[in-house]
């Protein structure tokens, strides 16, 4: 545990180089968006209206914008505490029609200690998505660990979302980078079958195999062949692990292949970048239309 915090603590300098390079105050300045009194109404109405639908005070509104991004929202779970996050409601959301969802986890510099809003502040996930279908749900948790505690608080506020707003539970997509996709492998290990399809980016697999095998949920692999954090190994190891237990239940190879993608980049792949580090790299993989393509055409 003190060897991740002291390598953590390396890599969160690494990331906020990285996020300065991204976000300069003058490239932010230039893609904020002014958001309308009346979106904002909107905005508010649709993170609150399952109190009013349903009687019960379980969210608390945020009250600023980040991008779009109604940010510093809570939930408040009766079994797993208090829950911040930050959604992004299109402005064709008006709870009768069904919207994709899509869910970013994001890595350490992104936990909630480290700031409201520093997930989609330091990471474009939830930006890029929107090229491939503006008319989504987009929600950011900010959680505070990438361990058991952040996996049940990540998989009660999907379920909120799913049972609370007008979601389309045949696409609900999810990603995690780092830390967070160590904390996507757990929840994949309980509720594989909330998800049409999974990203994890430049992580371990610190979940159980089994129940995504049995709800064949997607899963893509990718990460540098040499990450600095984790290494490309245990990526391999569990593309392995599922890979086998397909085979076990009698799978074809084009069945597989549709089910699980193993993808490790090599170094040309980060040249010319300007990253330095593979890990940081991660960020690149938001902007790969082969990725997140095949991520919102499951």
């Amino acid at each position: 545990m003190k060897r991740r915090k002291k390598i953590a603590g390396i890599f969160l300098i690494a990331v906020f180089a990285i996020a300065a390079f991204f976000h300069s105050p003058s490239v932010e300045a230039k893609q904020e968006i002014k958001i309308s009194q009346k979106n904002h109404k909107c905005r508010v109405w649709a993170v609150s209206e399952s109190n009013a639908r349903y009687g019960k005070n379980a969210v608390t509104a945020g009250t600023e914008y980040y991008k779009e991004f109604l940010v510093d929202n809570v939930f408040h779970s009766k079994n797993n505490g208090d829950i911040h996050y930050n959604v992004y409601f299109p402005d064709s959301y008006d709870g009768k029609s069904k919207h994709a969802l899509y869910i970013t986890l994001p890595g350490y510099q992104g936990l909630y200690f480290q700031g409201v809003a520093e997930n989609i502040k330091t990471e474009d996930f939830g930006f890029e998505a929107q090229k491939y279908n503006s008319e989504m749900v987009i929600l950011a948790p900010q959680l505070n660990d990438w361990e058991e505690t952040s996996a049940d608080q990540t998989i009660a506020l999907v379920e909120y979302f799913l049972s609370h707003y007008r979601i389309d539970p045949t696409k609900v997509y999810i990603n995690g980078y780092s830390g967070g996709g160590e904390t996507l492998s757990i929840v994949l290990g309980k509720r594989p079958e909330l998800f049409t399809a999974a990203l994890m980016c430049s992580s371990q697999w610190d979940g159980t195999y089994q129940p995504v095998v049995s709800a064949k949920t997607p899963v893509y692999f990718v990460i540098g062949e040499d990450d600095e954090y984790y290494g490309s190994q245990p990526f391999r190891n569990a593309y392995k692990k599922l890979y086998e237990l397909y085979k076990k239940q009698g799978l074809s190879e084009k069945q597989i292949k549709d089910l699980l993608v193993l993808d490790v980049k090599d170094s040309a792949y980060f040249a010319g970048t300007g990253i330095a580090y593979q890990h940081g790299g991660g960020y690149l993989f938001c902007r790969d239309a082969e990725i997140m393509g095949w991520l919102f055409r499951k």
